[in-house]
């Protein structure tokens, strides 16, 4: 008997008592699974993974941006090339942050002095609360959402969907065109042997999300 007839017999074992479902179920890969309140559930999945979360109209969105910054303490923010010119002239006349355009040209070490970033997202997925970037206008590239220690991310309402496979379906598009995907779910963390909880080790410490309801 082989290792995977072994881990079969098992899981029959396990699920013995467990009757079968009435008629076929009804899902269909890659649409959209039921529940009462996609948008709650995502807000909710990101909260429990550390994450602030914030909602707000789309017409409050560049002051709810430059509340984000002063409340995580960032002073130099770096924004990717496509950001909307609101967030641009909302985050210069705040008067206490420092805007970097990034251009390409920084650093690993010229984005390490940078506090924080603010960049868009493609999808946000609520069974999971993962949030991912294709990397287009406005999310700029993966270094600029891993580098810096606060990562500010706008998620569009109309941008969440419900599962894995949803999510999976809807990032077709930028997979066959070649375009690099970052999954993020909560702020970097990650445990050592005595699970102890270290931040900040892989990507950033700080996640504040700011869903724009349409």
């Amino acid at each position: 008997m082989s290792a995977r007839d072994v881990v079969l017999g098992r899981v029959r074992a396990a699920i013995a008592d467990v009757p079968e479902p009435d008629g076929p179920v009804d899902w269909t890969y890659g649409r959209a699974t039921g529940m009462p309140d996609v948008v709650g559930r995502f807000v909710e999945r990101v909260e429990d993974y550390r994450a602030t979360v914030v909602r707000c109209a789309s017409g409050d969105l560049p002051s709810e941006v430059v509340r984000a910054l002063g409340s995580t303490g960032a002073r130099r923010v770096v924004l990717p090339t496509g950001t909307d010119e609101r967030l641009h002239r909302a985050i210069r006349e705040a008067g206490e942050l420092s805007v970097v355009v990034d251009d390409g040209s920084l650093t690993a070490a010229d984005l390490d002095a940078i506090d924080a970033v603010v960049t868009t997202s493609v999808v946000g997925i609520a069974e999971t609360g993962t949030i991912v970037l294709d990397h287009g206008p406005g999310q700029g590239r993966r270094a600029l959402s891993l580098v810096p220690d606060r990562h500010v991310c706008l998620v569009r309402a109309g941008d969440v969907v419900s599962d894995v496979p949803e999510a999976v379906a809807a990032l077709a598009p930028a997979v066959r065109a070649g375009s690099p995907l970052t999954w993020i779910s909560g702020p970097s963390a990650t445990s050592d042997i005595e699970l102890s909880r270290v931040e900040g080790v892989h990507g950033p410490r700080t996640l504040w999300v700011v869903v724009v309801d349409d």
